[in-house]
């Protein structure tokens, strides 16, 4: 059985969000939560608040056991970009891509 949950248009870049989801994959889902709570980033931050999703989904939606659960995938893809203008040399623009990211995590039992 396998339980998901998404976060979509989160405003961080998916480079600096696939960082930290490479180092949550095969983990159990309770020692991931706990390692994301003592990395000092944004990516962890967030990638926390939806791994606590899936594992409430988990829970509530199909009766499993969060000691049971491991994170088969974490996937990290890239979600539109807003484009922005910025002054450069003698007013010419320069452009400034910020990017969105859209997180999605895989729950499977042992």
């Amino acid at each position: 059985m396998e339980v998901e949950a998404r976060t979509k248009y989160v405003r961080i870049s998916p480079k600096k969000a696939r960082e930290v989801s490479r180092e949550i994959q095969g983990l159990p889902a309770t020692e991931a939560e706990a390692l994301l709570s003592f990395i000092p980033r944004k990516a962890a931050r967030l990638l926390r608040k939806t791994l606590k999703s899936a594992i409430a989904n988990a829970e509530n939606n199909h009766d499993l056991s969060s000691d049971e659960l491991i994170i088969s995938k974490a996937i990290v893809e890239e979600g539109p970009t807003m484009k922005r203008w910025r002054a450069g040399a003698r007013g010419s623009p320069k452009p400034i891509c910020k990017r969105m990211s859209h997180f999605h995590i895989v729950l499977s039992e042992t």
